[in-house]
């Protein structure tokens, strides 16, 4: 990402993007071969975070799902099992929320997550891990191997749910590295480090000027004190996705954190 006169210009290999100072408008350019889809796939990830931010929007690097009427949300770095978790969680009837990224917005004393786009993208493996035909769902791209699942607002019996209006966020876990455990495994985070962990694990923060992570941090410290979080360990294989969800739809029964807004 460089600056220019007109805005942030983003180069990728098969295209580049020019945001605007506001972050509320954004011009693209694709490279000769490239595809719509190679381009929205640049666009509703690192560009839109970037976007946002401009916005005043923090995002954290999070897949988020609605448990009991609360949002509950995943964070951590790529390849955490963000991705593989939230399908998981849809596979025992929670909504998906938002996918990978996931835009707070202030409301009094707490925070409220808002909805992404109605899909969840995965690797063949994981697909096939959680009970499905990786390659028989559609390609995020013609020119990627990862899929994506398909998400429907409302109740529908064949397709995992999406939650589609802003709900409020009771939970954080931050996915720490796998072990060999046979359960997942909980750790509660004190302030400090919940802070650290979650500036650790914000959209595009490697992108950000002094200011701008002056006030993400104001904005993570009024966070840690509405919102618990704690670090999550899971058995290192996909037959762990389970454990770990189960585990921590436990752990939000255990806490009262399932059902109730900050």
């Amino acid at each position: 990402m460089s600056r220019t006169p007109r805005g942030y210009r983003f180069v990728y290999e098969d295209a580049q993007f020019l945001v605007a100072d506001s972050g509320d408008r954004v011009i693209a350019a694709t490279s000769p071969g490239s595809s719509f889809e190679d381009t929205c796939t640049y666009l509703v990830g690192p560009v839109m975070g970037f976007a946002l931010r401009l916005r005043g929007a923090v995002c954290l690097h999070a897949s988020v799902v609605v448990a009991g009427g609360s949002a509950v949300a995943l964070c951590g770095p790529p390849g955490a099992g963000k991705s593989s978790s939230a399908a998981g969680f849809a596979q025992r009837g929670c909504a998906v929320l938002a996918e990978d990224m996931a835009a707070l917005q202030e409301n009094g004393d707490g925070f409220l997550v808002q909805p992404g786009y109605p899909r969840v993208n995965l690797w063949p493996d994981a697909a096939a891990a959680l009970g499905g035909d990786g390659d028989a769902l559609p390609a995020i791209t013609p020119n990627w191997e990862k899929r994506y699942l398909p998400l429907a607002s409302g109740v529908r019996a064949d397709v995992p749910s999406f939650h589609c209006d802003p709900a409020p966020l009771t939970a954080i876990y931050i996915l720490e590295g796998r072990g060999t455990a046979l359960e997942a495994a909980f750790r509660p985070l004190k302030p400090m480090e919940a802070l650290l962990a979650l500036a650790a694990n914000t959209y595009s923060w490697y992108l950000l000027d002094s200011a701008m992570r002056a006030r993400e941090f104001d904005v993570l410290r009024r966070l840690v004190r509405a919102v618990p979080v704690r670090a999550v360990s899971a058995p290192d294989d996909f037959a762990g996705i389970g454990l770990l969800c189960d585990g921590i739809l436990a752990d939000l029964g255990n806490a009262g954190a399932v059902g109730r807004a900050y």
